[in-house]
């Protein structure tokens, strides 16, 4: 299994990366903020006005680590990596499965079975810390039928339908799992974000989507090619199949973490003259902090039967996808919170 490395989160505008040795220098300016062992790292996240010297982006790029590129406001603008890994004939089996309509069924219907599975633990777990609410009994209800649906979608187009559907269930009953003072939210509102928790939902989802195309990349799949998202240039569209299992488990699971906590405040946003609200500074250095002591807590896979880190999960998952279409299991496996 993999090993869980750090990832280096430079959020100071400004910086300046680059190699000394086997070490990676951040500097501002003359001054210097800090040196770090590359061995040690995963990956490096730059948020802004952050510049790398070409000779680091080789150097990641040969030894695994990779580079990201957001905006300060955590948008994912670019993704730096190095040669492509893997078996050539598991990609050309991924793109054949992608190409036949029944294969991408099948594999689209799991993806989206667990999404539905995970978000209505999300709302019986309110329920059972919290007590009756008919609102989300209603509407876990609804996402066990959307359950049943899906299971029996007869083609990718009709999945696409019932995730849609179940997403505007879960989402329409989501400020019942909101305790923090100051939060509303009326619906998922995307490009921009137009209140504090969807920007938090947007900032989170895009760093699973990250570690998810890491994880792809690192077992020999492309993570442009998916079966549930349409190819769109650009779009890292397996990467977004399999962030479905993780955005109720893990995105939003966390996001209420962190408002129900107070850990995130009303007063960490600003509202720009577009409307879109963001994240400030300091806010979003210690959402990345928080982010990174999640990933290190551990959990028994549930299928794997293995004690491992939260942030390996999507690396546990990109091997099963990639045993499954080698002809090594049966079916895949989707990560499922029970």
């Amino acid at each position: 299994m993999k090993k869980l490395l750090n990832t280096l989160y430079i959020t100071r505008q400004e910086s300046y990366l680059h190699k000394d040795r086997e070490t990676i220098v951040i500097k501002q300016g003359d001054e210097k903020l800090g040196q770090f062992p590359a061995l040690s790292l995963g990956g490096i996240l730059c948020f802004g006005r952050v510049s790398v010297s070409p000779f680091l982006m080789g150097y990641c790029a040969e030894n695994g680590i990779s580079i990201a590129f957001y905006t300060e406001y955590g948008r994912f603008l670019a993704r730096v990596h190095g040669r492509q890994t893997g078996n050539v004939l598991l990609r050309r089996t991924q793109y054949r499965w992608a190409d036949c309509s029944d294969r991408s069924k099948e594999i689209a219907r799991l993806f989206v079975a667990a999404k539905i599975a995970n978000s209505r633990s999300v709302l019986l777990r309110e329920l059972r810390n919290h007590g009756d609410n008919p609102r989300l009994t209603t509407a876990a209800d609804r996402l066990a039928s959307s359950l049943r649906r899906a299971r029996t979608a007869k083609s990718v187009d009709e999945v696409r339908g019932i995730e849609g559907d179940a997403a505007s269930c879960y989402f329409s009953v989501f400020d019942e799992l909101l305790r923090g003072s100051g939060f509303a939210f009326g619906g998922r509102v995307r490009r921009p974000p137009t209140d504090p928790i969807n920007a938090l939902l947007s900032f989170i989802y895009s760093l699973v989507t990250q570690e998810c195309v890491s994880a792809l990349q690192g077992v020999g799949l492309d993570p442009y090619v998916g079966f549930l998202h349409r190819d769109r240039p650009g779009r890292a569209s397996l990467a977004l199949d399999l962030l479905e299992e993780f955005r109720a488990s893990w995105a939003d699971r966390f996001v209420l973490t962190l408002v129900n906590r107070r850990q995130i405040q009303s007063g960490d946003f600003v509202t720009e003259a577009s409307g879109a609200v963001r994240l400030q500074e300091d806010a979003r250095k210690k959402l990345l902090t928080l982010y990174q002591q999640r990933k290190q807590e551990e959990l028994t896979h549930p299928y794997l039967q293995e004690q491992l880190p939260i942030g390996l999960l999507p690396h546990s998952q990109a091997l099963l996808l990639a045993r499954h279409l080698r002809g090594d299991t049966e079916c895949y496996t989707p990560y499922v919170v029970k």
